[in-house]
C-alpha cells in the first residue's frame, strides 16, 4: 500500500503529473524514504545537486540569498524540493534545514533520466510543461519589466 501511497503523493506535483502510470510507478519504486529529525539538514547550500524531494510530512526551513522582506520561507507536505536537480546538476542555491520530524522521498536524477527515457510519451510530456511553465515565468517576468520601466 505505501508504494501506491507514493504515486498517489507523486501525481500531485505538476512535474510528474503529466507521466505515465507505469513510469510514474517506477519512479516511486525506486525513490528512497528519508525520515530526518527536527534540526536535521537534507542539504547544504553550494552542495551539488543529484537529486529532489518530494515532502511527505513534516516542514522545511529554506535558508537561501538574503530576501527583501523577513518572513520565513518555508515548504511543507506535497512539495517539490530541488526539481532543477532533476534536470541538471546544479549547484544547490539554499541551506534546508527539517524544522520538525519529516519524511521526503528522494528520486534521483540518475531515476528520473532513466524512467524518462524508457517511457518516451512521458518524456514528451514532461517537457512540454516544463516549456509552458518557463514560458508563464518568463512572460510574468516581461510585465514586471514594464511596470518597472
Amino acid at each position: 500500500m505505501a508504494l501506491e501511497d507514493d504515486i498517489r503523493d507523486m501525481a500531485r506535483l505538476p512535474l510528474f503529473q503529466e507521466m505515465e502510470p507505469d513510469a510514474l510507478r517506477l519512479l516511486a519504486f525506486s525513490a528512497e524514504t528519508k525520515i530526518l529529525r527536527k534540526g536535521d539538514i537534507l542539504f547544504r547550500k553550494g552542495d551539488v545537486s543529484d537529486s529532489g524531494y518530494l515532502v511527505l510530512s513534516g516542514s522545511f526551513q529554506i535558508d537561501g540569498p538574503p530576501r527583501r522582506d523577513s518572513a520565513e520561507f518555508v515548504i511543507s507536505n506535497y512539495s517539490l524540493i530541488g526539481e532543477m536537480a532533476l534536470l541538471t546538476a546544479t549547484e544547490r542555491p539554499a541551506t534546508v534545514t527539517a524544522r520538525e520530524p519529516s519524511t521526503v522521498l528522494k528520486v534521483t536524477r540518475a531515476v528520473f533520466h532513466r524512467v524518462l527515457k524508457e517511457h518516451p510519451k512521458s518524456a514528451i510530456r514532461v517537457r512540454a510543461s516544463l516549456e509552458a511553465r518557463l514560458s508563464r515565468f518568463t512572460g510574468g517576468l516581461a510585465s514586471d519589466q514594464g511596470m518597472l520601466a
